[in-house]
């Protein structure tokens, strides 16, 4: 396959001038450069609300199943009678739930939530953190696989590879292997794609491990401890509340994971030190 036919719907071709900004000028060269598309996704909730998710359009029924999952609208894919494209527009998912299933919204209201958000908007911050589980503790890792992870996950980063502006989450088991894996221009759907994806195919992400290009915040704490993933692992920085989130939902954080090092902030037990 031609490498401009990768992934057409999630980039497109822009033309730009590449300049120096050196000491010596040189001459402005055109270029033609790949980009990552960003689109709304509109999921229309019946009975609970309808939400606009700015995304890459790529795993747009892995998306909308993770956000509700994230968000507590659903529980599990029991929570959910049908899940349909529309027909008269490709950007909206149609999902009906249960009929016992507690209605929050039908206040008639579109919600916008642009690629970088998360919990924004949250009404009572601290009853959501309240009402997270604490996780199972069932998942033991040798320290070397935290590295081989980010190893794997880079080489399913196509989109990163091509035009770059994406984050990317993998799910993956004790064994260091990615199970399911996303990108995405915001780094929350990304994590909800590769929950959304285990949810779709049956696989719990309950007791797995869950790796991160981006830096560990509150919302990405509190996605995981919805799942039950027990360990997760970042190249960047933990926020002082998602430390504080996954020592009380017994999650393993691990940030600023390289190739020689990383450091884990909360129930190191799961990591299991070589001794040399």
């Amino acid at each position: 396959m031609d490498e401009k036919e990768k992934h057409p719907e999630a980039v497109k071709y822009v033309r730009a001038d590449r300049i120096s900004t050196g000491d010596k000028a040189k001459k402005v060269e055109e270029e033609e450069v790949c980009v990552i598309e960003e689109a709304p996704l509109t999921i229309e909730v019946e009975g609970v609300d309808s939400y606009t998710l700015l995304s890459a359009p790529l795993d747009k029924r892995a998306l909308a199943v993770g956000f509700l999952f994230g968000e507590g609208i659903i529980e599990g894919m029991e929570d959910i009678t049908s899940l349909n494209d529309c027909e008269d527009d490709s950007n909206t998912i149609r999902i009906h739930l249960r009929d016992d299933i507690l209605r929050t919204g039908g206040s008639g209201r579109n919600l916008m939530i642009v690629s970088s958000c998360g919990a924004c908007g949250s009404e009572n911050l601290q009853e959501r953190i309240d009402a997270l589980p604490k996780v199972g503790d069932s998942l033991k890792m040798e320290t070397g696989l935290l590295h081989s992870v980010y190893n794997e996950l880079r080489d399913k980063q196509t989109l990163f590879k091509k035009c770059g502006g994406t984050h990317a989450a993998a799910v993956f088991d004790n064994k260091g292997k990615i199970v399911h894996f996303a990108e995405d221009t915001g780094r929350h759907n990304a994590l909800d794609k590769a929950i959304g994806k285990c949810l779709l195919a049956g696989l719990p992400a309950a007791g797995q491990g869950v790796a991160l290009t981006s830096r560990l915040s509150l919302e990405m704490v509190s996605r995981c401890a919805r799942a039950g993933v027990e360990l997760i692992t970042a190249v960047s920085a933990p926020t002082s509340l998602a430390i504080e989130v996954a020592r009380k939902c017994n999650i393993t954080l691990c940030a600023f994971v390289r190739e020689t090092r990383a450091t884990v902030f909360t129930h190191p037990a799961r990591v299991i030190v070589s001794q040399t």
